[in-house]
């Protein structure tokens, strides 16, 4: 949540702040500005709503010279987005500018406490409170860097700053907890960014900044220090994918694109990790001893990525017989979690910093659990903290829902699954073969539901009107229609809700009435007759019902319902990976008939970064 991006160098900052900020736009867009330093002023603007409307106020930075300067884009967490209420922000007498991401927990007190010396704020912010509280201290000691730590020590929450000082006009300085920031080192100028897509047209080498950690940028260098204030060397890392990664390539939407990428992204994941006939985790350390000594196994994560958790229990405790609890992260750490060295914790986060996951995670450490995680974004903060850390290489994914992401991050389950299964025997050497070349498969059966989209686009110019739409499906196709159901709600604005099949005499089809839709999930052949029964049973309430099966199952499913979208036959352990891709196009086309802002649901944002 929030975008920061922060240059200095000999061009001209404005435009370089407003193409990253560019790139950044999908952790927020309630609000975007920049601050410029030149001659000794700090020059200011900012502007609420999409970020266009600050590069028309800013003739594109031309307004704004000079060589150094921060950039933030906002979603709204204290104050109502407004001008006012946008980054960065201005202390009162003008000599620190600031942007900040994350949240300031006591915030109100230490309003308070500047209030009564006599500072007066603009905004209702908890990020001004920091500018303030900075100058404050600044003006006692005329040292940002002194100034800094004072903040710092004084400060609670979660905090990503890009700062400026009136007073030098060479440096940026940055500082970190809890929140993504990162530093770029360019040839005569260097950078800090939220996030490596908004420098990756600029340089490729960057330092992922740790806890506790301040960083003083020039245009010649960066020193970091961390929180005793002494000097650290920061090992750099090679960004190794293109800018075009990161850009539309000609698909209306980055949803679309992503969608389209899914086959590639999962080929990228599982064809290393593929070899000889056999599922290698060469980044995984758990020995066999290790895993039997694990009583059970805890994942945690949030939104999609705990659907991918629930699919992943279901597939886990089948393969490898061990017991598999789902906990969404947010509720983790307050319900005194049962978690102890017997724990194995999987932790499953896209961006590797959603602060509740990170939290959570520390949660289940300290408690003497040892921790896995699945990441998608190298070097971010959860990968750093993990025992052990598998990445999904499924690249940038700039739109707020995700796709992409979710089939990486399944399939990568689906074989700690398998790996886990084959290293304690309890799996056939015919059926893990059978799966591991299976698995194989599935991006070439992804491309072949990708191949022909008509007939999800028709059934979304037939159901985009409906204002209430149901999924259900039972074991694997419930959890599957979590997923659906969300991604249908996030960027459509449908109410959607997803129920197992089974509870729906249990209240649910109390609100089923003439005309609802009924998404009904019925890929699991195992249960495919149960799944009939409950298409009749919606139907006999008068129930619209679009049914996701198999490509064997069609003709028989077709004897009750309206509509129908088929998959190819697969592994039952293997249904969910090729049956989000109808859901997520189904819920593509239908924000797109109701004229939706795809790329940039509202209210919403990429990386989670404040509970």
């Amino acid at each position: 949540m929030c975008g920061i991006v922060g240059y200095v160098g000999r061009e001209q900052a404005a435009p370089i702040l407003l193409e990253g900020l560019s790139r950044l736009e999908y952790r927020g867009y309630d609000s975007a500005g920049i601050c410029v330093s030149a001659d000794g002023r700090l020059q200011l603007s900012k502007s609420k709503g999409r970020l266009q409307n600050l590069i028309e106020k800013t003739e594109n930075g031309a307004l704004l010279p000079g060589t150094l300067g921060i950039g933030h884009t906002r979603w709204a967490t204290h104050g109502e987005p407004n001008d006012i209420n946008s980054h960065p922000h201005l202390s009162q007498g003008g000599k620190i500018a600031l942007v900040h991401n994350g949240i300031i927990e006591n915030y109100l007190e230490l309003r308070q406490f500047l209030q009564a010396k006599g500072v007066q704020f603009a905004s209702e912010t908890d990020s001004e409170v920091v500018a303030q509280l900075l100058e404050f201290y600044y003006l006692q000691t005329h040292s940002v860097f002194d100034a800094l730590y004072m903040v710092l020590h004084r400060i609670e929450g979660a905090y990503a700053l890009g700062i400026l000082c009136a007073d030098e006009p060479d440096r940026i300085y940055a500082a970190r907890k809890d929140a993504p920031l990162l530093l770029g080192y360019g040839n005569g100028c260097n950078f800090i960014a939220s996030d490596v897509t908004a420098l990756v047209k600029h340089t490729r080498t960057v330092a992922y900044m740790e806890d506790g950690e301040v960083a003083v940028l020039t245009r010649d260098s960066i020193r970091v220090f961390d929180a005793m204030e002494q000097e650290v060397q920061k090992e750099r890392h090679f960004v190794d994918w293109e800018i075009s990664a990161a850009e539309k390539g000609g698909y209306p939407h980055f949803m679309l694109k992503e969608i389209m990428e899914e086959p590639d992204a999962v080929r990228r994941t599982i064809s290393p990790r593929l070899k000889g006939g056999r599922i290698t985790l060469d980044d995984l350390t758990l020995t066999r001893q290790e895993l039997e000594g694990f009583s059970r196994i805890c994942i945690i994560a949030c939104g999609s990525s705990y659907h991918v958790g629930v699919i992943g229990k279901y597939n886990i405790e089948k393969l490898a017989r061990i017991p598999v609890e789902v906990t969404l992260a947010s509720e983790f750490r307050y319900c005194d979690p049962l978690v102890d060295e017997k724990t194995l914790v999987l932790v499953i986060s896209q961006s590797g910093e959603t602060l509740d996951t990170m939290a959570a995670m520390r949660e289940a450490k300290a408690r003497g659990a040892r921790v896995l995680s699945i990441v998608n974004v190298v070097g971010s903060s959860i990968a750093r903290e993990s025992d052990d850390v598998l990445y999904t290489w499924a690249g940038p994914e700039i739109a707020v829902a995700t796709t992409k992401a979710f089939s990486t991050q399944l399939v990568l389950l689906d074989m700690i699954a398998l790996y886990f299964a084959d290293l304690l025997g309890r799996i056939a050497p015919e059926r893990y073969q059978a799966l591991v070349d299976e698995i194989s498969r599935l991006p070439e059966k992804m491309e072949a539901i990708l191949q022909d989209c008509k007939g999800i686009q028709h059934y979304a110019s037939q159901y985009f009107n409906h204002e209430s739409i149901f999924f259900i499906g039972r074991n694997l196709d419930y959890a599957l229609g979590l997923e659906g159901s969300l991604k249908l709600k996030e960027i459509s604005y449908i109410h959607s809700e997803a129920y197992a099949s089974g509870e729906l005499k249990h209240g649910t089809i109390s609100l089923v009435e003439q005309g609802t839709l009924v998404v009904a999930l019925s890929t699991y052949s195992p249960l495919f007759d149960k799944a009939m029964s409950n298409v009749v049973e919606v139907k006999a309430r008068g129930a619209q019902v679009l049914a996701l099966t198999t490509a064997r199952h069609r003709a028989e499913m077709e004897k009750n319902a309206d509509a129908i979208l088929t998959i190819p036959e697969t592994e039952d352990m293997f249904l969910p990976s090729l049956g989000v891709i109808p859901l997520q196009l189904f819920a593509y086309y239908m924000a797109l008939q109701r004229g939706c802002d795809i790329d940039k649901p509202r209210n919403l944002a990429k990386s989670v970064t404040v509970e």
